[in-house]
């Protein structure tokens, strides 16, 4: 029986909506407060929420930010005697589901609540990239059709069985960090999964970061802090960018791996490692091997279990799928009706490079998800994709029907990330949200690529 939490001091309101509620077969609890509301709504876990802006001790906005940070994909259906438009952007804005006038219409409420319960059941059913670590994770929750995805799948399904160290390699965007948590959530769901950004912190304090550190260690310890393999347990630690690992913490790294046990920075007491380690990577770590930047030893103790993920365009039977249920995603995200994109779109999808991957393709759907007028995503719906249509340079028109010639990766992400640049008006904060790359790496690419950024 699906739970419903009434919040609004008005008593008349509550014991008609419990009567109402009750006859159609929910189980309802009302509070007259916004502090009553919010214990209530942590003892019971409702399904979903109705919520008044006025209250008598706080505001119903109030109580909506406290309710999203208990649970951001909660379904609240605000309530007011107020018809102005600015109340009704900021509910919407601030994360309602819905918004409903007083009086209250009960057809009108009775279709918001179903479509509420519905979002939820949708929510429990679609699998996507990017899921919240809270679920269980299953080989399912990837797609892919191809030979080579097809052993991505066996190589998940041996690694699961066991607590070996495991190595990921792909391109940006493939959905490494899914996969890993496939395997955790097969293999130990019980127990902490916990990622670390290896490029996104400097060096001293990932040591920290890692194995934790002793009061009095550096300035600013004033407590013991345990570390992310301590804290992780008999779980998982996932190390993503391994490649941006300074040679120095390369080797305290490999100690880990070798012993299985490590000091905190400044200690000198011995702490079990108990956690299983994967690490990923975007770039080829045997060329960083030869070239003296990744320690040869470290590698192998990392490679016992390789994944190596294709990319997008080289699994492009899976595009057409990957839309479907990206689209799904979306639709639930944004309270959308988005049914698909035009054959001609998807023709154009089957001859582009993704040099982005599933992060681009995701990226290019919600931004035309948001701007349509229509339900099915056409050519005008993606001018990015479609490149510069008022006579500008043709290097950057990138949708081609028949490429003059193979383009290197390297060729391919200079190219991506100078459209990134553009399109954000020199925004590093969303360049680098839209790469999916930290500040850092985000320099190291200019640098590398010999990109002027002012």
């Amino acid at each position: 029986m699906p739970k419903i939490l009434v919040i609004d001091d008005d008593s008349s309101i509550c014991e008609s909506l419990e009567l109402y509620l009750a006859e159609e077969g929910y189980e309802v609890n009302t509070a007259p407060t916004g502090t009553e509301g919010l214990n209530e709504f942590v003892r019971i876990l409702p399904d979903v929420v109705i919520l008044d802006i006025r209250l008598p001790d706080i505001d119903g906005f109030t109580v909506l930010e406290d309710l999203r940070e208990d649970d951001e994909n909660v379904k609240v259906i605000m309530i007011t005697a107020h018809h102005d438009m600015e109340t009704t952007i900021k509910a919407m804005k601030e994360g309602a589901f819905d918004y409903i006038h007083k009086p209250i219409n009960v057809d009108e409420l009775d279709i918001a609540i179903r479509k509420a319960l519905n979002a939820i059941e949708m929510e429990k059913k679609i699998s996507g990239l990017l899921m919240e670590p809270s679920r269980d994770f299953k080989v399912g929750d990837i797609i892919g059709t191809g030979n080579e995805m097809k052993e991505v799948f066996k190589t998940i399904g041996v690694a699961s069985q066991n607590r070996t160290t495991i190595l990921i390699q792909g391109e940006s965007g493939t959905g490494k960090e899914l996969i890993a948590k496939v395997i955790h959530y097969n293999t130990s769901r019980d127990e902490p999964y916990i990622a670390v950004n290896c490029s996104a912190i400097v060096e001293t304090l990932l040591e920290s970061e890692l194995f934790g550190h002793e009061k009095g260690s550096f300035t600013g310890a004033t407590a013991r802090k345990q570390g992310k393999f301590e804290l992780a347990r008999y779980g998982t630690v996932f190390l993503d960018e391994i490649s941006e690992m300074s040679i120095n913490l390369q080797a305290k790294l490999l100690r880990v791996l070798q012993e299985m046990e490590f000091e905190r920075v400044g200690g000198k007491d011995r702490v079990k490692v108990n956690a299983r380690i994967i690490a990923a990577t975007n770039k080829n770590l045997r060329t960083m091997v030869k070239t003296g930047k990744f320690r040869d030893d470290l590698f192998y103790r990392l490679n016992i279990v390789s994944i190596d993920i294709p990319s997008l365009r080289d699994r492009r039977e899976d595009i057409a799928p990957l839309v479907k249920y990206l689209l799904n995603k979306i639709n639930i995200d944004l309270h959308k009706r988005i049914a698909g994109v035009s054959d001609e779109m998807m023709n154009i999808f089957l001859k582009y490079s993704w040099p982005g991957n599933i992060r681009e393709l995701e990226n290019l759907l919600v931004r035309a998800a948001v701007v349509a007028k229509g339900q099915i995503l056409g050519r005008e719906d993606f001018p990015d994709l479609m490149g510069d249509t008022n006579g500008g340079e043709t290097d950057e028109n990138i949708v081609r029907d028949e490429p003059e010639r193979t383009m290197t990766l390297d060729e391919i992400e200079e190219r991506y990330i100078k459209k990134v640049i553009k399109e954000t008006n020199k925004n590093k904060g969303e360049i680098c949200k839209t790469l999916g790359i930290s500040r850092p790496t985000f320099e190291r690419k200019l640098g590398k690529y010999n990109i002027t950024f002012k």
